[in-house]
């Protein structure tokens, strides 16, 4: 069994947003093609309360893109972004959300981030994402979404944890910093990840 996992793509995170990713609107009609070649599609949602410590808003002082810890751990400050019933926490209208079977939300704990769509990032905390795959008979998953060096990374070391044979859909994932992104790439692979292309699933 195999699924389709769709992570962050939320109106936040695309142009024009606080945290928005360059040209991240550009993969949504892949997106939207690749739902078509599951059974099995789920999703992540980044789901931070209002006053979330990873916000810069909420350290006197302090800028975007300057650290700081969080429980003891290395944390970049962020824009205000996805606050729980915002605007900008939903998906974007052009993404079908009809064949997402379950969404996963992340970051909900005030005094810690959540990169990955399986854990925290203090692995304090599971999303339950590895347990309702596994539950699925999932044995396979293709990783979606963005940004594709943070939070796609995160997700997509974790799952290869987990003992899932994990693909990344490269054309359907956009970075913020193409830099790192190679970097991360070539440390997946060295994992034993694989980078497809969504040319290798859709048959148009």
């Amino acid at each position: 069994m195999k699924a389709l996992l769709i992570v962050d793509i939320q109106n936040d995170f695309l142009p024009g947003g606080p945290l928005g990713v360059p040209n991240g609107d550009d993969i949504i009609p892949v997106v939207n093609k690749l739902q078509k070649y599951f059974r099995l599609v789920v999703a992540t949602q980044d789901w931070h309360p209002e006053g979330h410590g990873s916000f810069a808003s909420s350290h006197e002082g302090k800028e975007p893109m300057e650290n700081t810890t969080l429980e003891g751990i290395e944390q970049i400050l962020w824009p205000d972004h996805c606050v729980q019933e915002s605007p900008g926490a939903e998906f974007p209208k052009t993404l079908d959300q009809k064949p997402i079977e379950a969404i996963f939300r992340k970051g909900l704990e005030e005094n810690i981030d959540s990169y990955s769509g399986f854990y925290d990032n203090g692995k304090k905390k599971s999303t339950g994402l590895a347990d309702y795959l596994r539950g699925k008979g999932v044995k396979e998953i293709y990783v979606t979404g963005l940004a594709a060096d943070v939070c796609v990374a995160f997700t997509l070391f974790d799952a290869l944890q987990e003992g899932f044979e994990t693909r990344l859909v490269e054309d359907a994932t956009r970075p913020i910093d193409n830099d790192e992104f190679e970097k991360l790439k070539k440390k997946f692979t060295g994992k034993g990840g694989q980078i497809i292309q969504s040319t290798d699933i859709i048959r148009e």
